[in-house]
């Protein structure tokens, strides 16, 4: 059920983000969203790595702050005068760090749920990439990037959850 909590929120930002990023919200309220799924998925962090304690739930809790460190930093950079370098070299970061992750739960799948989790690792590993071109190299792919967030919200979050949760999957 953890899993379908932090893809709820991973999925809600995300769209949001993606949102945010093709005009349809503001740079400030932007912020919201971003601090309230840092939050829930730090403190599902915590909880897979200190309560549960093994090292499967160690792993899964390094992954998922991979994730909160992105929405934090998201939120200080609308609040603060920067420029986003630091958020791209971060992304590329988490992209050298999650291809492999892809890459071996793809190849050891044995259900439906391991598949589409290794397909979504494939997705959030484009998506953090498309931050690195856009914030660090600076290329012109604002749309690209608002459109590809808000796919990956609504297909690699907010539908498995939705799934997760209703006991579907």
């Amino acid at each position: 059920m953890l899993l379908g909590l932090s893809l709820l929120y991973v999925g809600a930002v995300l769209t949001l983000n993606g949102l945010w990023l093709l005009g349809h919200i503001g740079d400030r309220e932007i912020v919201v969203v971003n601090v309230a799924s840092g939050i829930v998925t730090f403190c599902v962090s915590l909880y897979l790595a200190f309560g549960l304690a093994d090292p499967g739930s160690i792993r899964a809790a390094a992954l998922t702050l991979l994730f909160t460190v992105t929405y934090f930093w998201v939120a200080h950079n609308r609040l603060a005068t920067v420029d986003g370098r630091g958020l791209g070299w971060f992304s590329l970061f988490v992209v050298i760090t999650v291809v492999p992750v892809a890459f071996s739960t793809l190849t050891t799948a044995s259900t439906g749920i391991d598949m589409w989790m290794g397909w979504n690792w494939v997705g959030w590993a484009v998506v953090w990439f498309l931050y690195f071109l856009l914030l660090t190299l600076k290329m012109p792919i604002l749309k690209l990037t608002g459109a590809a967030t808000l796919a990956a919200g609504l297909l690699t979050g907010w539908l498995p959850a939705v799934l997760i949760i209703e006991g579907k999957l």
